[in-house]
């Protein structure tokens, strides 16, 4: 059995947009995504989809009566599925998997639900299985008429490369050809905002901290006095196959995975020792002056950028590869992050330009871009690392 797994397409919808073309433009200048939401209390930044997305999702949203019922993390993981799959060419007559996870689910219709039987004290019909976590994967697989496995999963902001990881386990067991894995996220929510503020990690809005107008989110920072993610929404999707393929974005060259003990719900080791093990078991049979580029999991907070960097400085030493994320741009999406973050390093190995973070150090870009590792974590202390090169 072949160890090769490419990823011959890969597809998503974000702040940044929704085709290749508006993303990459998106990357291209130094703008962030954010805007100010209202909250109850006060005002607050987010990223949510443009424009356009939102109008491929409400029209995706009225194609089908049955559609109108589902959640927006649901929709968006079709629209992204929907797209990776024609690019890819796979067809219904294709046997592949789906594993598309997400670290909230259907938060929006749960929150509305809840609230309608608050008042009337009757739950909707349809309340139930419109907001279990398996109704992502479910429903992809209706839309794009798969009959293969399909999975859902919730592994917090790690979610999306659990769901790679998941997709080569079954593709080097002989148990598939081709996978669809992912993550989606939708969780611009008044509850979620106020659970993330609730840990003191959430970014002030300018009027509270007038230097984070320019730069709200200040991803990668390390000398910010107070932590400052930004929730974002969207989803993204890889098509994986096993084998060398022709059409191949790219090759899957190393992945690596590990959980730490906790000292806290939330908490991450000084030095990220899951991180330390997780880039280790993906560059094990790699010279680690082959990397080129780490795109990190950088959310913005003052210990999770931090820890993150001193682990890959006890990996790679004195000499870094460059060094970005895109959480300064786009929020946190939780469970879809991982694969929005692999996208970027698929464009910048096939543009061969390096996407770095405005506000911090600047890097020298000296040689091609071949190979870029990519990095996520999240609540539990769950690292993955995956290298990509290609």
């Amino acid at each position: 059995m072949s160890q090769t797994i490419s990823i011959t397409a890969i597809a998503s919808i974000s702040p940044l947009g929704n085709t290749p073309e508006m993303i990459w433009g998106n990357y291209l200048n130094e703008n962030h995504c954010f805007t100010e939401h209202d909250l109850d209390y006060q005002k607050t930044f987010v990223a949510a989809l443009d424009t356009n997305s939102e109008q491929v999702i409400a029209e995706l949203r009225e194609s089908d009566t049955k559609y109108k019922s589902l959640d927006k993390s649901v929709l968006y993981a079709m629209a992204a599925s929907r797209k990776a799959m024609q690019n890819a060419g796979w067809t219904p007559n294709d046997i592949f998997g789906i594993n598309i996870g997400s670290s909230r689910g259907a938060t929006d219709l749960f929150e509305k639900h809840y609230r309608d039987y608050l008042e009337t004290g009757k739950a909707h019909t349809l309340a139930s299985p419109t907001t279990t976590l398996g109704n992502i994967s479910s429903w992809v697989a209706h839309d794009l008429q798969s009959s293969g496995p399909e999975i859902s999963h919730s592994i917090t902001c790690s979610t999306a490369l659990h769901a790679l990881l998941n997709g080569v386990a079954w593709l080097r067991s002989g148990m598939a050809d081709k996978f669809l894995v992912g993550g989606s996220e939708a969780p611009l929510t008044d509850f979620t905002i106020a659970q993330m503020r609730a840990l003191k990690i959430y970014s002030n809005n300018k009027d509270c901290q007038p230097e984070l107008v320019e730069w709200p989110n200040r991803a990668l920072d390390l000398e910010k006095k107070q932590s400052t993610m930004i929730l974002g929404e969207g989803a993204g999707v890889c098509c994986l196959e096993i084998g060398k393929k022709e059409n191949a974005l790219a090759y899957i060259e190393g992945i690596g995975y590990a959980t730490e003990i906790l000292e806290h719900n939330i908490s991450i080791s000084a030095e990220a020792t899951c991180f330390q093990k997780s880039m280790k078991m993906a560059l094990k049979n790699i010279d680690l002056s082959e990397v080129d580029v780490i795109v990190m999991h950088a959310p913005g907070t003052i210990k999770g950028d931090l820890t993150e960097y001193r682990a890959i400085e006890k990996v790679f030493g004195a000499k870094l590869p460059l060094l970005t994320t895109n959480k300064w741009k786009i929020g946190h999406t939780f469970g879809a992050s991982g694969i929005l973050s692999m996208e970027l390093a698929i464009m910048m190995m096939q543009h061969n330009r390096f996407i770095g973070v405005p506000f911090a150090e600047a890097q020298l870009h000296t040689k091609p871009i071949r190979k870029v590792l990519i990095n996520a974590v999240g609540f539990g202390g769950n690292a993955v690392s995956v290298l990509l090169s290609l």
